[in-house]
């Protein structure tokens, strides 16, 4: 499979998990949601180190745990902000900022891409916009707050991105396996300090279990996309992870789509084209 594709299946599976997030964490406290999803994905992940284990260097573990931590802070920040109900404004506003962030890494440290390809990640940027531009009728106002969360949220996952792309290749799964070994012992960590329960009622455990373990498998295609291909190219496509979101947000529960949000995903359509040539 091509970077491109990778990183497009990570961006549908992504968009899954963070939907599931949300609705569990509109049952039980965010932080205890994201550890104990985090936690259930485990046999998961190691069913993908078995797959694919390869030989990782030490800057390779450190560079998947420096990504396992962003990615928590983002994680927990973004399933707080999905708890607020306005899933087809808080996930795209997210995703749109986590973007931006690994483009200009990619840029600095990578070659630069072809112009098509290019055209194609900024496209995504403008696509994910787009989707995001989506005021929320009827049960839930969009504050301030909440935006800023959410763009905060993107910051992380922007780290997560670029952090987890600069693993070898021949580290196989093991960066990944670094990462969620250290967010769930710091999210652990945190729990018992803050004296935050971690048992979930049983609606809220079912939602944790499917969010971690799609998690788990859409880093895993993102990481085998990005030490592949380039960075600003298959970040910019793993951050169309809102357009799963928001449609199972309209099927589900009902949140309208406006028509600039329908222009939006043929713009992500037209930027998967524009990023494979």
């Amino acid at each position: 499979m091509t970077p491109i594709v990778l990183a497009a299946v990570s961006a549908l599976i992504w968009g899954t998990a963070d939907y599931s997030g949300g609705r569990a964490s509109q049952r039980a406290h965010p932080l205890a949601v994201t550890v104990i999803s985090q936690a259930l994905c485990l046999p998961t992940l190691a069913l993908c180190v078995i797959l694919l284990p390869g030989t990782p260097s030490a800057a390779d573990l450190a560079w998947g745990a420096s990504s396992g931590l962003a990615g928590f802070v983002g994680i927990v920040l973004l399933y707080r902000a999905l708890a607020g109900g306005a899933m087809a404004v808080v996930a795209p506003l997210a995703a749109v900022t986590a973007a931006i962030v690994p483009i200009g890494v990619g840029l600095f440290t990578d070659r630069t891409p072809g112009v098509l390809a290019l055209g194609g990640a900024g496209l995504a940027v403008v696509a994910i916009g787009l989707v995001s531009l989506a005021p929320h009728a009827g049960r839930t106002a969009v504050s301030p707050r909440l935006i800023a969360m959410s763009l905060v949220a993107g910051v992380f996952f922007g780290l997560f991105f670029a952090l987890l792309g600069q693993s070898s290749e021949e580290a196989g799964m093991w960066p990944l396996a670094a990462g969620r070994l250290t967010s769930v012992g710091v999210g652990a960590a945190i729990l018992l300090g803050t004296r935050t329960g971690a048992r979930l009622p049983r609606t809220a455990l079912g939602w944790a279990a499917v969010a971690g373990t799609l998690e788990i498998i859409a880093n895993a295609f993102y990481l085998a996309a990005a030490v592949r291909g380039h960075l600003s190219i298959v970040a910019a496509i793993a951050a169309l992870y809102p357009a799963s979101t928001v449609l199972l947000a309209l099927a589900i529960d009902r949140e309208r789509l406006r028509p600039v949000q329908i222009a939006g995903l043929g713009l992500a359509a037209t930027a998967l084209v524009l990023a494979t040539t």
